[in-house]
C-alpha cells in the first residue's frame, strides 16, 4: 500500500532543481528569517547573496550564523548588486509595499510575505507593476507547501476521497503575541496574521467561496488589542462548505491544531505539529480513509518534513520555477488577490454581523 503514496510524495516534494536556482537577497533579519527562511533556503541549495536590515548589528549577527557572505548598508546597495535576481522581503506589513515597488522598479523578481498588501487595491498595483516589467511576484503563503497540506491536496486531486464536500481547520492554542510587539496594538489580528494561512490553504484545495460569515472576539485579560478567537464559515456552490475555528487563548494546556477534508468517498485528516509547541513543534500527522483505493480504515501517510522551516522553500521554489519556465508561481501575487478579497469579506462580516458575498 505504501507504493500508492509515491505520486503523493512527489506532489509534496520541496526540491528546487539546480537549473532553477538564482541568487536571492533578503530584506529583513527578524526571527522568521533566522529560524525559517535561511535554514529552508540552505537545505534547498539556494544562494543567499546577503541581508539588509534597518538594524545593521542584527543583520550581521544573522548573516554570520547562517554563513551569508555579506550584509548591505541600504536597500539601494542591495538593489545595485547585479548578482541579485530575487528579493525576498521579510519586514513588517506596512513597510512591504514600498520595498516591493523599489525592487520591481529595479528589475528584480519579488517574494512578499503575507499579508501581501494592506488592501486589494495595493495588491493589484503591485501585480500590475510586476506584469508591466515582465517580472514575477509571489507571496510566501507557505502552509500550502507544508507536506501534510500538500499531500492532502494531492490526494483530493487524485480523486481518492471522491468529490470534496468540506474542509475544516480547528486550532485551539495559546499564543504569546508579545513576541511581535507591534501585533499587540493592531486592531486587526487573528484573521489577517494567523488564519490567513488556513484560508489560503483552503483556497488551494476548494478555490474561492461565494459567501462568507465570520465572527471574532477577545477574552478577558488578554494582552492583544485585536481579535484572538474567530469562526469563519465559507460557502461554496452546491453543498460544499469550509470552516476555520481558531482560538489563541487556550489556558488549559491541551493544545489542538487539526485539519480535515471530507469527500463523498472518504476523508483526509491531519495535525499541524508546529502549533503544539511553537516554535519548536513536533512532526505533522496525516491519514487517509478512502473507498477508492481502498484503505480498509485509516491509512497513515509518512510525513517527513515540517511547516517551519521546510515549507518556506515552497513559495520560493515555485517562484524560481516560474522564472525559469514561464507561467505563474503557485502563490503568485495575482492568485493571492483572492486571499486578500477573502480577508476583506471576513472582516466586513465580522464588523456587520452579516454574511458577505465575494
Amino acid at each position: 500500500m505504501i507504493d500508492v503514496f509515491a505520486p503523493i510524495a512527489a506532489a509534496a516534494d520541496l526540491t528546487v532543481p539546480a537549473e532553477h536556482r538564482l541568487p536571492v537577497a533578503v530584506v529583513g533579519a527578524g526571527a522568521i528569517v533566522d529560524v525559517a527562511h535561511l535554514p529552508a533556503y540552505r537545505r534547498a541549495g539556494l544562494e543567499v547573496t546577503g541581508l539588509y536590515d534597518l538594524d545593521p548589528a542584527r543583520a550581521a549577527e544573522v548573516a554570520a550564523r547562517h554563513g551569508v557572505p555579506r550584509t548591505y548598508a541600504s536597500l539601494a546597495e542591495l538593489l545595485a548588486d547585479d548578482r541579485v535576481a530575487v528579493v525576498d522581503i521579510a519586514v513588517s506589513p506596512g513597510a512591504q509595499p514600498g520595498i516591493a515597488r523599489q525592487a520591481l522598479e529595479a528589475g528584480r523578481h519579488v517574494l512578499c510575505q503575507k499579508p501581501f498588501a494592506p488592501d486589494v487595491a495595493t495588491g493589484e498595483e503591485l501585480v500590475a507593476l510586476a506584469e508591466a516589467g515582465g517580472l514575477k511576484i509571489a507571496v510566501n503563503q507557505q502552509l500550502r507547501f507544508d507536506e501534510g497540506i500538500a499531500a492532502a491536496r494531492a490526494m483530493v486531486r487524485a480523486g481518492w476521497i471522491g468529490e470534496p464536500t468540506a474542509m475544516t481547520f480547528s486550532v485551539n492554542i495559546l499564543t504569546d503575541w508579545s513576541a511581535w510587539d507591534w501585533l499587540l496594538t493592531t486592531d486587526r489580528l487573528e484573521i489577517v496574521y494567523h488564519s490567513i494561512h488556513y484560508l489560503d490553504a483552503i483556497r488551494s484545495v476548494l478555490g474561492d467561496p461565494e459567501l462568507v460569515f465570520c465572527t471574532g472576539s477577545r477574552t478577558p485579560g488578554q494582552l492583544a488589542k485585536g481579535e484572538t478567537r474567530t469562526m469563519s464559515t465559507l460557502v461554496y456552490p452546491g453543498d460544499v462548505r469550509a470552516l476555520v475555528h481558531v482560538t489563541h487563548e487556550n489556558r488549559t494546556g491541551d493544545q489542538e491544531a487539526a485539519f480535515r477534508v471530507d469527500g463523498t468517498l472518504g476523508a483526509v485528516k491531519g495535525t499541524l505539529g508546529l502549533l503544539y509547541d511553537y516554535p519548536h513543534g513536533r512532526p505533522d500527522t496525516l491519514e487517509v480513509n478512502s473507498r477508492v483505493l481502498p484503505t480498509d480504515g485509516w491509512l497513515p501517510y509518512p510525513v517527513t518534513t515540517r511547516w517551519l522551516p521546510d515549507a518556506v522553500a515552497g513559495p520560493m521554489g515555485s517562484l524560481l520555477r516560474a522564472v525559469a519556465e514561464g507561467g505563474e508561481p503557485e502563490t503568485s501575487g495575482r492568485d493571492n488577490l483572492g486571499t486578500l478579497r477573502l480577508l476583506e469579506a471576513l472582516y466586513a462580516s465580522m464588523d456587520s454581523g452579516e454574511s458577505r458575498r465575494l
